[in-house]
């Protein structure tokens, strides 16, 4: 067999991939005596490139279906991708700009057009990058949310919603962001802590009699005032209730009016209300009847309403010539800073208009209540736990959601206008006649729904929903959902409502909420910080296997990932040194015919040792698996192949291996070797699949197994009779007399070649046995050539010793080093270092250092203290063990 030297994942993890695929490994049968796992991908954006929060979510979630694949159930992942209504329509206007056009310029129909074009040409790109990372999502069932099933969804679910009332059109204050000129959710605003001003502005009294001070953040809104308010029990001011004031900058006059959401401890006690552009000052304009004054347009531009002086400034320009002539007219009583919250657009981060429109809403409230119930029962569980808390407080506050945007990419709201007497009639498709007037001519309402109305009916549209299929019955509920936290409400809430609403289950009986990637030095990873690597480029260079095997390790379960350069190195050295045990075993076990069965294996401490700690990591690997913890698994596992099969069984097997005349011993070590790393490769085929397949298959070619691929080959069962404490404990007396002795040599700076005398001082005849029958293991790994055991030994002249658990290790010195060269250097050692333990002594006893140095250094000081005292012990020891 022919193997490389070095390990090329570019080249295996294609080959196996495209292997996969071609067998249609990733697509599941419906097998209704076994019940089925399914995890549904959040579908990434369209418009969206891999990034390592991308990595981390997917591989986690392929992990999973990996490992239940393997299990021996029809295991599905539903692929897909969302069609990013707002972020699809602004890359597309920005390659319009380009041509100097607007979407006005050429059309709605014409605008779509040019969207669709994009997502055929460039929208897969994602997808394909996922691949690159080895997912193994069902890619047959490739979903995308304005495909025509999931479009079939959306209208179904409206218009049914819309009949039982809880959706509604009505005028309402709103998110509103001029750059995307549309609405966003509550949910779709992102705050900002920005230092800002609080302008205070005096409004005088219609009759003369003086003025009052109301303070604002935002002075161009005041333009839009209809009243100014007080609390009613408000003892200072209830004789100016009726009262008329100016408006400032204005030939209009507004009233003074009590309302009991004015706070009167404070500020001034004067709240200005402004009905259209404030969302509280709207329910008061309300209670009030209140005229709602709108004085910006769509864009964030003064309209006429907010007269000759400010019509056609922007909102900012309009803020700094209302300021202006504020000072200039004496009704700017003050300006004082005032930190506060900005919100701003998820999108584009244009800070965010309250903005009085028609836009359509779902009422919450009757869907949040079900939702709430079955994560109270136990059916819906969050991990880790504590975001339950968080669920709970949002759907307990829900708020109406506003479903309806102003752009052109995405469903349009199924809502059609009579062109004669302006009768609404919601309905899948434009109505032929209007049932009020009998006219035939309709228009469609112009918005479309937001991006997230097609997600929350993700767990069942992507599986063929408003039909009944054959999948809708047999793969929902889910099992797990994995995502990050900040979508809890956008997302995973609203699939819960909507999944018991329209399908009376729950979508999935788990959600596992990971946290963000960071970089080394805890800052959330963005391209304009330049903190942000490619994934692709670092699958190209080092592997999807080594970066995803990073990416686990280094994630705890439920918290933030933190990588840099130096995690990607754990993968890829875990992977180097698979590949580099693979070939060694191969090169060697290719020479040696034959294989025993395993009833003929001629086992020693060794092997019956390395099976006990393969069943117990295979029970440990099982249970990691099973409870999400995956960088539990990565650890154990990489534990086992490297510290225990590499480092110790492998190193103990190479004399069998090599010895051609006891026969029974080589073929024992080669079934055993092949046996334990293809089980170790199935364990490991969820975190690093391309290379555990390519060495499963290499090693089938000697040890024969009857599945085609690992990816669908049994996941390793334990088996409690191979586990053997007694084994363990055994096992682990040779290994630490072994380190001890290594640990001696490295003391005196032996070479490697160097062979040595050792004496041991057991506690137990029991122990002289084990020791004595496997001393060939000292002589393979320390490089012991001669071993004297016994109880109650003395400590040989000149020696130097180690405990290890209850013996005693010597390694007399005597003809191997210059003795009296050692004695003197290990002296100037020591004089060297008790000095500098002087000083240092000095420094920490000299109170005046101690009250006045920094903390850091303080310490710094004390840990060198401990280093270096450390050093003198260990040196004297060494040279007491040379008298």
């Amino acid at each position: 067999m022919e193997i490389n030297k070095n390990y090329e994942p570019q080249k295996i993890e294609k080959k196996w991939y495209k292997f996969w695929l071609e067998n249609g490994y990733f697509t599941p049968e419906i097998d209704k005596t076994k019940k089925p796992y399914t995890i549904l991908i959040p579908p990434p954006n369209v418009t969206g490139i891999l990034h390592m929060g991308h990595v981390l979510n997917n591989t986690l979630q392929d992990v999973m279906i990996r490992y239940k694949r393997m299990t021996g159930i029809p295991t599905l992942w539903i692929p897909g991708v969302d069609h990013a209504g707002i972020a699809t329509q602004n890359v597309v206007e920005k390659e319009l700009a380009k041509e100097g056009k607007t979407r006005h310029d050429i059309g709605r129909e014409e605008l779509v057009s040019r969207v669709w074009k994009w997502k055929e040409q460039k929208g897969g790109r994602i997808i394909e990058q996922l691949k690159q990372l080895g997912c193994s999502c069902d890619w047959t069932k490739q979903r995308f949310t304005m495909d025509k099933g999931l479009s079939d969804s959306v209208k179904e679910v409206f218009i049914s919603l819309y009949e039982k009332d809880l959706i509604y059109k009505g005028k309402r204050i709103i998110n509103w962001c001029p750059r995307c000129v549309t609405a966003l959710a509550n949910d779709e605003v992102e705050y900002e802590d920005e230092k800002g001003h609080m302008w205070h502005i005096r409004y005088p009294f219609s009759d003369g009699s003086g003025s009052l001070s109301v303070a604002t953040t935002r002075p161009e809104t005041m333009l839009g005032d209809t009243a100014v308010a007080i609390h009613p029990e408000d003892e200072r001011y209830k004789h100016l209730i009726g009262k008329m004031v100016k408006l400032p900058l204005t030939d209009r006059e507004i009233p003074v009016i009590a309302d009991e959401y004015v706070d009167k401890e404070f500020g001034s006690g004067f709240v200005k209300i402004t009905p259209a552009h404030d969302p509280n000052d709207y329910e008061v304009g309300m209670r009030h009847n209140l005229e709602q004054i709108i004085i910006m347009d769509e864009h964030g531009v003064m309209n006429e309403a907010a007269g000759n002086d400010f019509t056609g400034l922007n909102r900012f320009e309009c803020r700094d010539k209302i300021v202006k002539m504020l000072k200039d007219q004496d009704l700017l009583e003050k300006i004082e800073d005032h930190d506060h919250s900005v919100g701003q657009c998820y999108r584009c981060d244009t800070v965010i208009e309250p903005y009085l429109s028609d836009q359509w809403f779902v009422k919450m409230q009757p869907l949040a209540k079900p939702a709430i119930k079955v994560v109270k029962d136990g059916r819906v569980k969050f991990q880790p736990e504590r975001w339950t808390k968080v669920y709970y407080h949002w759907m307990e506050n829900v708020r109406d959601w506003c479903i309806s945007r102003q752009i052109w990419w995405g469903h349009r709201i199924p809502a059609y206008y009579c062109e004669e007497c302006n009768e609404m009639i919601v309905a899948k498709e434009m109505p032929d006649k209007c049932s009020k007037c009998g006219n035939d001519k309709f228009r469609q309402d112009e918005d479309v729904l937001d991006t997230w109305f097609s997600s929350w009916l993700w767990p069942f549209s992507t599986m063929g929903w408003p039909k009944n299929t054959e999948e809708l019955e047999y793969f929902l509920p889910t099992n797990l959902l994995i995502t990050a936290p900040g979508i809890i409400y956008l997302w995973v809430a609203r699939m819960i409502m909507a999944t018991l609403e329209f399908q009376n289950k729950i979508p999935f009986d788990t959600v596992l909420l990971h946290g963000m990637v960071l970089d080394e030095h805890g800052i959330k990873m963005s391209k304009s910080l330049g903190n942000s690597p490619d994934p692709i480029h670092i699958i190209e260079e080092v592997g999807a296997d080594a970066l995803r095997f990073s990416m686990i390790f280094n994630t705890p379960k439920g918290q933030d990932s933190y990588y840099s350069a130096s995690i990607l190195e754990i993968g890829r050295n875990f992977a180097n040194k698979i590949w580099n045990a693979y070939r060694f075993m191969m090169m060697n076990v290719e020479k040696i015919e034959g294989l025993p069965k395993r009833e003929k294996l001629k086992l020693e401490l060794a092997d019956k040792w390395i099976y006990s700690r393969l069943n117990q990591v295979i029970a440990d690997v099982t249970s990691e698996y099973e409870n999400l913890r995956m960088n539990d698994a990565s650890s154990a596992l990489m534990d086992f192949i490297w510290k225990e099969f590499c480092s110790w069984y492998l190193e103990l097997s190479k004399d069998r291996i090599y010895n051609d005349e006891d026969k029974a011993g080589q073929l024992t070590a080669k079934y055993i070797l092949l046996d334990v790393f293809q089980t170790s490769m199935r364990l490991l085929q969820p975190i690093m699949p391309h290379i555990a397949e390519e060495i499963w298959q290499g090693i089938k070619h000697y040890f024969p197994m009857q599945e085609k691929s690992i990816i669908i080959a049994d996941f390793p069962k334990k088996n409690e009779e191979m586990i053997n404490t007694k084994i363990d404990k055994d096992m682990q007396l040779i290994q630490d007399a072994i380190t001890g002795t290594r640990n001696l040599r490295k003391q005196v700076n032996l070479s490697p070649g160097k062979e040595v005398a050792i004496s041991i001082n057991v506690a137990s005849d029991k122990q002289i046995g084990l020791i004595e029958k496997y001393k060939n293991y000292f002589l393979k790994l320390a490089r012991v050539s001669e071993l004297n055991i016994a109880a109650n030994l003395q400590k040989p002249h000149s020696s130097i010793a180690a405990v290890v658990q209850d013996i005693e290790i010597y390694l007399p010195l005597e003809g191997l080093i210059d003795l009296e060269a050692e004695r003197s250097k290990l002296e100037k050692q020591l004089a060297k270092l008790e000095k500098e333990l002087k000083v240092i002594s000095g420094k920490l006893n000299n109170k005046k250092f101690v009250d006045n140095a920094p903390e850091k250094i303080v310490e710094k000081e004390k840990e060198k203290f401990n280093e270096i005292e450390t050093k003198v012990i260990k040196t004297r020891e060494l040279l007491a063990g040379l008298k």
